[in-house]
C-alpha cells in the first residue's frame, strides 16, 4: 500500500457501496454477509471497500485489463466505453471522459474504479455513498505495479495480483537483460500521423529507457512540453534507428505507410526494418500487458542490433 499520490499530468490517450436509497437491496450489490470492508490508499484517499466487491464498474481500460487479469473479472458489471480488452467485457456506453454519475449508479455498482476524477465525478459517487478508487495514470512501473496491487486488495485478489506484478517483473527484466547492447541506439515513438511523440520523462519514455535507447524528442523544442509534435524536417534530420508506431489502429500507419511520407523511404529504419508497428493499446495502458509492450521492443532492438 503506498502513500497517497497527488494528480499530475497524464497521458494524453489514455482510463465503485452504494446505500440502499439509490436503489434498493437487490440481493446483488454489497460486500461479504459479515459486513467487513477493507480500506485502500487510493490517490483520493483512504477508501472503504467492501470485502470482495460484487458490482465492480470499470471507467479505465488499464484497470478493466488489471481487474480481468487478477481473476476479479467475474464481479465486474459494467465498463467504459473504451475498455475492449480482453474479450467479452461488459462494455457499456460509460464514458471515461465525460462520466455520467447517473449512469454509473444505474448499474448498482458497490465499487467504481477510475484514473481520472472528470467533472468531479468522484465527489459526485461519494455523496451517494458509493466508494471509488481513483488509480491515476502511473508515471513509472513501480507505481503500476503498485496500482495492480491496489484493485487485488480492493477486489479480494491480492495473492493474484501479486501473481501478475511478480511475472510482469520477472518477464521485463527477461527482455531488458536479453537486449542490453541497446544502449546508444536511437528511436523515434508515434502517437499519431501529426508526428506527436513522448520524451523520455513520459511513462513510456522511460520505459525505452530501460533499454538505453536514446529518444530524439527529448531534443527538440522543450517549450512543447513532455509530447512534442516534431516537424518533419527535424525528424528526417535525426534518422532514428528504430521507428516504432503507437498509431496503427488510430490512424492506418504501418511500415508501409511511412515510405509514402515525402522523404521518409531514406531513413535507414524505413529501409533496414526498424520499424516496429505497436499495438495502441497495448503502447498506452499501463497494466498486466506492459510485458508485452517492453517485449516488442526488446524484439525490436534485437533485430537492428
Amino acid at each position: 500500500m503506498r502513500p497517497v499520490r497527488t494528480l499530475g499530468a497524464v497521458m494524453a490517450i489514455g482510463v465503485v457501496t452504494l446505500a440502499a436509497a439509490c436503489g434498493g437491496d437487490d440481493g446483488e450489490s454489497g460486500g461479504a454477509p459479515d459486513g467487513k470492508a477493507v480500506t485502500v490508499q487510493a490517490a483520493n484517499g483512504a477508501v472503504s471497500v467492501p470485502a470482495k466487491p460484487k458490482r465492480i464498474v470499470s471507467l479505465s481500460p488499464t484497470h478493466t485489463e488489471t481487474l480481468f487479469a487478477i481473476g476479479a473479472g467475474p464481479q465486474v458489471v459494467a465498463v467504459d466505453d473504451y475498455s475492449n480488452y480482453p474479450a467479452g467485457t461488459p462494455r457499456t456506453k460509460l464514458s471515461g471522459f465525460k462520466p455520467n454519475a447517473e449512469a454509473i449508479i444505474a448499474h448498482k455498482p458497490d465499487l467504481v474504479v477510475l484514473s481520472d476524477d472528470m467533472d468531479g465525478i468522484v465527489k459526485a459517487l461519494e455523496k451517494v455513498k458509493v466508494p471509488v478508487l481513483l488509480e491515476p495514470a502511473a508515471k513509472n512501473l513501480d507505481e503500476a505495479y503498485d496500482e495492480i496491487g491496489d484493485l487485488g486488495q480492493a477486489t479480494g485478489h491480492e495473492a493474484e495480483a501479486k501473481k501478475v506484478t511478480d511475472g510482469m517483473r520477472a518477464d521485463i527484466q527477461k527482455t531488458v537483460a536479453a537486449s542490453s547492447k541497446a544502449k546508444g541506439l536511437t528511436y523515434y515513438h508515434e502517437l499519431d500521423n501529426q508526428l506527436h511523440s513522448v520524451t523520455s520523462k513520459t511513462f513510456v519514455g522511460q520505459v525505452y529507457g530501460m533499454f538505453g535507447l536514446q529518444n530524439i524528442a527529448d531534443k527538440a523544442d522543450k517549450a512543447s512540453g513532455d509530447y512534442p509534435q516534431l516537424s518533419r524536417e527535424y525528424l528526417l534530420k535525426q534518422d532514428p534507428d528504430l521507428i516504432l508506431l503507437a498509431d496503427t489502429k488510430c490512424c492506418g500507419q504501418n511500415a508501409a505507410a511511412l515510405t509514402k511520407r515525402p522523404g521518409w523511404s531514406d531513413l535507414d529504419a524505413v529501409g533496414h526494418g526498424g520499424v516496429v508497428e505497436l499495438d495502441d493499446d497495448i503502447a498506452s495502458r499501463w497494466g498486466p500487458r506492459l510485458a508485452e509492450f517492453v517485449k516488442a521492443i526488446g524484439d525490436a532492438v534485437q533485430k537492428v542490433q
